[in-house]
């Protein structure tokens, strides 16, 4: 976020666009404005300096609340332009203080953005997350690990005390096989989107406190997807869960999201 002296409004960026945006995806929001900015065009808003000064915005992003809020509306107006604009999407919460300062920073980083625009035109943002419940995949142990098979037929032909000391040996077992199946099954997922895609992200794994799920998150990753692929990214989302609807494996993608992970703004040397 770029701010300077406190003047009593500054100026929030959504998003820019190298074509002429429409201001029918304005209709209804009185406070979103297009700006001719050099050879782009700017969705901006302008906002209060006592909310949106760098102080003042540090503040108020500990506000779960106000953060939830904007972050909500930031992300819904740059997705109302990417309906018929290839859009570069702002960070939330990117500040100028006035018109001069936005365009210093799209004249000192034209061929950067130029380069930007050119590889996410005609691309989505799709994200996908992939849960293992772990329980359920165990009880299928048997029939996905030949180790796991060999030791249970083991376990049945031996006496009582050897039976006890292979079980507990193959509970250990269990334990490092879910592990290298879920890595296994998550890579295999992910190759099989990754193919679809023009260019992939893969990001931190969430905690269940988190994802709000009784399962753990094996995968997360963004993919930039070409719109002629989007439909067979839908398909192989549905088509994996119904394959694996009982092996305690369960993906959800989600997007279009605007191409944040995909968008390097750098200066120009």
């Amino acid at each position: 976020m770029e701010t300077q002296d406190m003047t009593d409004t500054l100026i929030y960026v959504y998003c820019l666009s190298d074509s002429m945006l429409s201001a029918a995806a304005t209709e209804g929001t009185n406070s979103i404005k297009l700006l001719r900015a050099g050879d782009y065009w700017a969705v901006i808003k302008h906002v209060p300096a006592f909310e949106f000064s760098e102080e003042n915005f540090k503040t108020n992003v500990s506000n779960i609340q106000w953060l939830e809020a904007n972050a909500r509306d930031h992300v819904a107006v740059i997705a109302r332009y990417m309906e018929n604009h290839t859009v570069i999407p702002f960070r939330f919460g990117t500040i100028y203080q006035d018109e001069a300062g936005l365009a210093k920073f799209i004249s000192d980083y034209k061929g950067s953005l130029a380069e930007n625009f050119n590889f996410i035109r005609g691309m989505e943002e799709w994200s996908v997350k992939i849960y293992c419940n772990r329980q359920e995949l165990g009880e299928k142990i048997d029939e996905l690990s030949p180790e796991a098979a060999s030791l249970e037929q083991q376990i049945m032909s031996s006496s009582p005390g050897k039976a006890f000391l292979l079980g507990r040996k193959k509970t250990e077992l269990v334990e490092h096989e879910l592990d290298r199946l879920c890595k296994k099954f998550g890579q295999d997922f992910y190759n099989e989107f990754k193919e679809l895609s023009k260019d992939t992200r893969l990001n931190n794994l969430l905690p269940k406190e988190f994802t709000g799920r009784t399962d753990t998150m094996i995968l997360n990753a963004t993919f930039l997807v070409g719109i002629d692929k989007v439909s067979e990214i839908r398909e192989t989302v549905q088509k994996i869960n119904e394959k694996d609807e009982h092996s305690g494996f369960f993906i959800e993608g989600t997007g279009p999201w605007p191409p944040f992970s995909f968008i390097s703004i750098k200066e120009q040397q």
